[in-house]
């Protein structure tokens, strides 16, 4: 039996260029199979035999084209903080993400499993690396620092993606200095009450 012609690399990349340019332009629910199939010139068989269902093919649209390398950490907590704001605001004010991300939430209620797998897919060694970064600052108390880090990356995600949603790109500087001072605090809180 024989295993098929291989994928197309330039197909894939056709399709996903079509579907992150529908969702700026049109928004979620107007980005179709049929939609994306139209705009990319590939067959709707074509795109069902790569991705099973819209979701896929926006997720991987909006967050598999995204770089995955995360901020270098320094010896200023402040400015690796700015640096972790200013990588996740980008990321998610920018429009296709923008169009996407409330459909996607919206699908994933009803949908099992596929939001933790987006999770361990994406965010999970985000997450990792902004907790060693944490870490560093306290290396006498990992615990704490562990459960500083992840409190503070839930905060700095949920604060950048209502930001980035409802806002974009506007007052992203104000928006930063704010939260770099509230988020600077609360790791100095928690670690010193670690320390206490």
């Amino acid at each position: 039996m024989s295993a098929g012609r291989p994928r197309d690399p330039r197909l894939d990349r056709s399709i996903l260029a079509a579907t992150r340019d529908l969702l700026g332009e049109v928004g979620y629910s107007k980005t179709t199979i049929s939609a994306i199939a139209r705009r990319s010139g590939v067959a709707t068989p074509a795109i069902y035999r790569r991705w099973s269902s819209k979701e896929e093919i926006v997720e991987e649209a909006v967050f598999g084209v995204q770089d995955a390398t995360t901020p270098m950490s320094t010896d200023d907590l402040t400015a690796d903080l700015r640096s972790w704001a200013h990588m996740f605001l980008g990321r998610l004010a920018d429009p296709p993400v923008r169009a996407a991300l409330p459909g996607l939430i919206s699908s994933y209620q009803h949908s099992g499993s596929a939001y933790d797998d987006l999770l361990a897919r994406s965010e999970n060694p985000i997450r990792l690396a902004f907790v060693e970064r944490i870490v560093a600052e306290a290396p006498d108390s990992p615990e704490a620092a562990t459960a500083a880090g992840n409190e503070v990356f839930d905060i700095l995600v949920a604060n950048t993606m209502v930001h980035g949603l409802t806002r974009g790109h506007q007052d992203s500087e104000a928006f930063c200095d704010r939260l770099i001072d509230t988020l600077g605090f609360l790791v100095r809180a928690r670690l010193a009450k670690a320390k206490s």
